[in-house]
């Protein structure tokens, strides 16, 4: 039930002389109120008790607009975010229409000050560590138009920052319409009682869920929702969370008086899928549908991570084929390795940059390939960037065989039909990967990966095209191109995704070496018993 509707239900039973006052004070309160919500799902976001809510669905249901009004009206110190700063302009001109003299505008700062010290920010996270800059002044409410373009991290990160005196309260509101892309679908996580169709108690719009948001001890670098019974402290793997209160209200373009008009729906209607299910009947599993130039598809990466869930470690008798390595300089990237047992790969290794000595790299980033290298793995170093050349140099004067993977120069492979050739081997690479991950495949899909967050956003994020030179994959960064590429979009180098392709991409396959591995089992005296092979959806026995 709505607020309105309580509110209804609470009136109904008054006497008439105190449904009359309850009138009177109620015009009063909207009159000294600079903005007041539109009647239905608005005013029912701007009432809720929730800390964090999500709003949103549809395009044009009111958004932008609740941010700004409780902002306006309820917040003491408060801020509202988009993803890029010249996207504030329509807040900032809707805001300066509501407010008028009431406060004054800085410009420079783009914030309104009351007299009483009241105080509302419009700012901008476009890079995954700008919440920095935001960093270190308290707040108690922060808004996020537009949500689904943010990365978690950086709502996540800032939010240490929403505080207020005892007492008061914080709040914070996620305005969006369904993400359309990876960066996004951490939304689905964080309100999956509502948004995810498989959740085991599905919860009612407004209805108030408590969680806990606390380290995945599985996923390495990654976050969970604990969903837990009420407000309280919860212990977790030793350490005690706060429990918040979360809660979805959709909104519709029927809701909004302002918006809802034949010409803005006829454009809505007008738009390409998923984008017009998302913004015009604001389907939040859409999202999850890839787009015609995906190289990778997510349902792939998905079905991949699912497959290994079902397994219990390496399968029996096939050794470590290879081990893709992302090498770091130190900073803030960690060394990513990606161990691969054919088309089975185990949890990745991630070493912390802050642990890579700056003047011994190569020596002991090669160490610690060594420390999980076995069976002879080859191991695949990115020489990208510069950082693979000293650990590649370390290998191969020690006598190790090592390949050196240079995404962008120039390969003669082709795609499996042989009809399409690559720009580079970058782009053949991740072609190649994609063809292992294609369910349709005779056998079905060898490749079993672990679950991880970034692994899967990494692997889904590259855009293709094919040009007249052969299939060209997105690059990795700008710095390869003149355009935006996959860190720029993503917020993040996607390292883990690097590191589990060039381990595909070079080192024995079952396709060629798995009747070496047959007979290396049997030379070890273990002969009677069966090695089994990755081929697909089931252990093919030889």
């Amino acid at each position: 039930m709505g607020a309105l509707e309580e509110l209804r239900e609470q009136l109904g039973v008054l006497p008439q002389e105190a449904l009359a006052q309850a009138l009177i004070t109620a015009r009063e309160v909207v009159r000294h109120r600079p903005w007041n919500p539109n009647p239905g799902p608005q005013t029912d976001a701007y009432f809720s008790l929730a800390d964090v809510l999500l709003f949103g669905g549809q395009a044009g249901g009111g958004k932008s607009m609740l941010t700004l009004g409780i902002g306006i009206n309820e917040a003491a110190r408060g801020i509202i975010f988009r993803r890029e700063l010249t996207q504030t302009d329509g807040l900032e001109a809707d805001g300066k229409s509501v407010i008028g003299k009431g406060a004054s505008f800085n410009g420079t700062d783009h914030e309104w000050t009351w007299a009483g010290g009241k105080s509302l920010k419009l700012g901008a996270m476009q890079g995954l560590e700008d919440w920095i800059s935001h960093a270190g002044r308290e707040r108690d409410y922060m808004a996020f138009d537009e949500a689904g373009e943010f990365l978690e991290a950086q709502v996540a990160s800032i939010g240490a920052w929403l505080r207020a005196r005892p007492g008061n309260r914080t709040r914070m509101v996620l305005a969006s319409n369904p993400p359309r892309g990876s960066d996004g679908m951490w939304l689905l996580t964080w309100f999956a009682p509502w948004l995810d169709p498989g959740f085991p108690e599905r919860a009612a719009p407004g209805e108030l869920r408590w969680a806990c948001y606390l380290k995945d001890d599985k996923v390495a670098d990654a976050q969970k929702m604990e969903w837990v019974k009420g407000p309280g402290i919860y212990v977790f793997s030793g350490q005690q969370y706060t429990a918040k209160s979360y809660t979805f209200i959709p909104a519709s373009l029927e809701d909004n008086l302002y918006r809802n008009t034949p010409e803005y729906k006829a454009q809505l209607q007008s738009l390409p899928e998923p984008l017009r299910s998302q913004l015009l009947y604001g389907d939040w599993q859409a999202g999850l549908k890839d787009g015609a130039d995906q190289t990778i598809p997510g349902s792939w990466a998905r079905a991949a991570i699912e497959r290994w869930n079902k397994t219990d470690g390496p399968p029996e008798g096939i050794p470590m084929c290879s081990i893709g390595v992302d090498c770091s300089g130190g900073g803030d990237d960690p060394m990513v390795m990606a161990p691969r047992y054919d088309g089975w790969y185990p949890r990745l290794v991630k070493v912390p940059g802050a642990e890579i000595p700056r003047e011994r790299g190569g020596s002991f980033a090669a160490g610690r390939l060594l420390m999980e290298r076995r069976d002879g793995a080859l191991p695949v170093v990115d020489m990208g960037g510069g950082y693979g050349g000293p650990m590649y140099e370390h290998l191969i004067a020690n006598d190790i065989e090592c390949h050196a993977y240079k995404g962008a120069e120039a390969t003669t492979r082709r795609s499996s039909d042989k009809r399409l050739g690559f720009v580079n081997v970058r782009s053949a690479a991740y072609w190649g990967f994609r063809e292992a991950l294609d369910p349709d495949q005779p056998g079905g899909s060898p490749i079993f990966l672990p679950p991880d967050q970034r692994l899967v956003a990494g692997l889904t994020a590259p855009r293709f095209e094919v040009t007249p030179r052969g299939i060209k994959v997105e690059a990795k960064s700008k710095r390869e191109g003149n355009v935006k590429g996959v860190v720029e979009r993503l917020g993040f180098s996607p390292d883990e995704a690097d590191a589990v392709v060039q381990a595909w991409w070079a080192g024995p396959k079952e396709t060629n070496s798995a009747l070496a591995w047959a007979d290396r089992k049997i030379a070890r005296g273990m002969r009677g018993m069966v090695p089994r092979v990755i081929t697909g959806r089931q252990h093919a026995r030889r």
